[in-house]
């Protein structure tokens, strides 16, 4: 049992935690969190054009009636307005907050 202990503690291919392992570590996981961030700020955006893309399709429709000899039938229509939230850029993470009735949409 001595001898072991007088073995473990004079060997020298252990692993020794040291201030540049620290460094290195701290660096590295600073590194990833700015990693992650830019990740979900371009996530953010390619969300951003998606509800943009879906905001702007354009639902209106028309169909002309048809007249025949003996019947007739009228025509239909639909005209899509403008929603409060089809404009792009309603989510934006660039810009500082605004102070409530700042007047962007109000």
């Amino acid at each position: 049992m001595k001898t072991t202990l007088i073995r473990l503690m004079n060997d020298e291919a252990g692993f020794i935690v040291s201030s540049e392992l620290v460094l290195i570590s701290t660096i590295a996981v600073l590194a990833m969190i700015v990693g992650l961030s830019e990740v979900a700020h371009g996530v953010n955006q390619e969300l951003e054009d998606v509800g943009s893309a879906f905001g702007r399709i354009n639902q209106s429709y028309y169909v002309a009636g048809a007249h025949g000899h003996k019947a007739c039938t009228d025509g239909s229509s639909f005209h899509d307005q403008v929603d409060f939230c089809d404009g792009e850029n309603d989510i934006v993470c660039d810009r500082s907050p605004r102070k409530e009735g700042s007047g962007y949409y109000n």
